[in-house]
């Protein structure tokens, strides 16, 4: 593995000079997850270190408007990394990507960039002795492309879990994703095919929160434009196809206090923690209100419905797939509680905000989790769940955001700004998903009626 190093801005200098860096690429995330960026000639290194770019926030989702649009580039060095997907081996030269915080004209971090607002969180999460990691399971699908290179809805292979080549038709493409994202600085645990067709999961190891957010928004960016490169579609939307399982990104969760898991106690029932206990509590409390956020997109709702192995049901067990959250076997400093909800369209950062904020809400209030669940969920008819106190998430974007509207953990988690804009953004997007006219209406109804 290529060791993540951290630079120093002159050692960054040296980098841009030995390795004929052409452009370096300040990269940062609109309220709805999609990574941008400016691009700047190598020339700029100075401006660029000295915190002297500017940004026109009216142009992007969820920022500034026009009156008060200036903005800068607050380059993070620890996110310094050269896109190896951009090297041009016969030339020699490379391009290089610094993730940026986006602070206002007199140098305070801006309200609505998300990963400035997620620092805030993780500071309150400092100021209470915690640090969260976070370990992501995003899965991706391979979809082949038509003639003019627009990606098509015909899945790369048609494979299913842990199937081997010939059948597993992405081997080669994971593996040069995994080179990839090797080289700039991920430990990479696994990979494999997926339960549905053309449908991948690479793995890479926990880190602290915001550093799993970098890599998130890393990992989407570099898996399409490796795919991109071996010419298929990489596509995060949770459910592209009807009648398989959709993509989810199960979160592995963990608060760790003067370097130990506050999860582990080998003196309780299954070795966990009240703190571990409450911070379950603290989710299946908020988890609803902040659905929202952690499947942000009319088509997230199309994969957590029952039938194809979804977490929907609000519970948890020590080893059940079928409950919401569910706690892996490992002890230790290994000790976690994984989040099967969330799906690979979210914003990272405000994902990881809420989910943080319910927690600490939960440790905070000593917020007691129902018992677990040891029964197949999914087998329970409606009496048995209902005997059982299971509620469901959201069935749709529009109940989960009038859900979202009530809560004031996700108020605070994501700060008035980005909460207002979020909501607004949404709800433009439900409506018009709402009034859209669908090809399933055209074939129901159009000769019908």
């Amino acid at each position: 593995m290529a060791e993540k190093k951290v630079y120093t801005a002159e050692e960054i200098k040296k980098i841009v000079k030995d390795k004929k860096v052409e452009f370096i690429k300040l990269q940062f995330c609109d309220i709805n997850g999609q990574a941008k960026n400016m691009s700047l000639p190598s020339s700029q290194i100075d401006k660029i270190l000295n915190n002297e770019c500017m940004l026109d926030g009216s142009s992007i989702k969820g920022f500034r408007n026009i009156e008060t649009s200036d903005m800068y580039f607050y380059p993070d060095l620890k996110t310094f990394t050269l896109l190896p997907f951009r090297e041009d081996k016969q030339n020699g030269t490379n391009v290089a990507r610094i993730i940026c915080d986006i602070h206002n004209p007199d140098g305070t971090p801006f309200e609505g960039c998300p990963r400035a607002n997620l620092k805030r969180v993780i500071k309150k999460a400092k100021d209470m002795g915690f640090e969260m990691n976070v370990g992501p399971e995003a899965e991706f699908f391979l979809f082949k492309k038509d003639e003019n290179g627009h990606p098509t809805t015909q899945t790369h292979d048609r494979a299913g879990y842990y199937d081997v080549a010939p059948d597993d038709m992405g081997e080669n493409i994971r593996k040069e994703i995994v080179r990839t994202i090797t080289a700039m600085g991920f430990e990479v645990e696994a990979s494999h095919h997926e339960v549905a067709d053309g449908q991948h999961e690479i793995d890479f190891k926990y880190e602290d929160a915001l550093t799993t957010a970098d890599n998130i928004l890393t990992f989407r960016y570099a898996v399409k434009a490796v795919a991109n490169k071996m010419g298929v579609h990489a596509t995060f939307m949770p459910k592209p196809i009807f009648g398989i399982n959709g993509s989810g990104m199960h979160c592995n969760l963990s608060l760790f206090k003067d370097g130990k898991n506050t999860f582990y106690d080998p003196q309780r029932a299954h070795e966990l923690s009240e703190t571990a206990l409450y911070a379950i509590g603290g989710l299946l409390a908020h988890v609803k209100q902040f659905t929202a956020v952690t499947n942000p997109t009319v088509n997230s709702y199309k994969r957590i419905v029952p039938g194809y192995e979804a977490p929907v049901y609000l519970a948890w067990s020590l080893a059940n797939r079928s409950a919401l959250i569910r706690v892996p076997a490992k002890r230790g400093n290994a000790t976690r509680v994984e989040l099967r909800s969330p799906d690979p369209s979210c914003n990272p950062y405000l994902a990881l905000a809420v989910i943080l904020e319910s927690i600490l809400d939960g440790v905070e209030k000593k917020t007691k989790p129902p018992l677990d669940i040891d029964k197949n969920i999914f087998k329970m008819d409606d009496k048995e769940r209902k005997r059982a106190k299971i509620e469901t998430l959201p069935g749709n974007l529009h109940e989960a955001l009038m859900l979202m509207k009530k809560s004031a953990i996700v108020k605070s988690a994501l700060g008035e700004h980005i909460f207002k804009e979020f909501m607004q953004s949404k709800l433009k997007e439900w409506e018009g998903y709402r009034t859209a006219v669908t090809q399933y209406e055209l074939d129901m109804y159009l000769e019908r009626y």
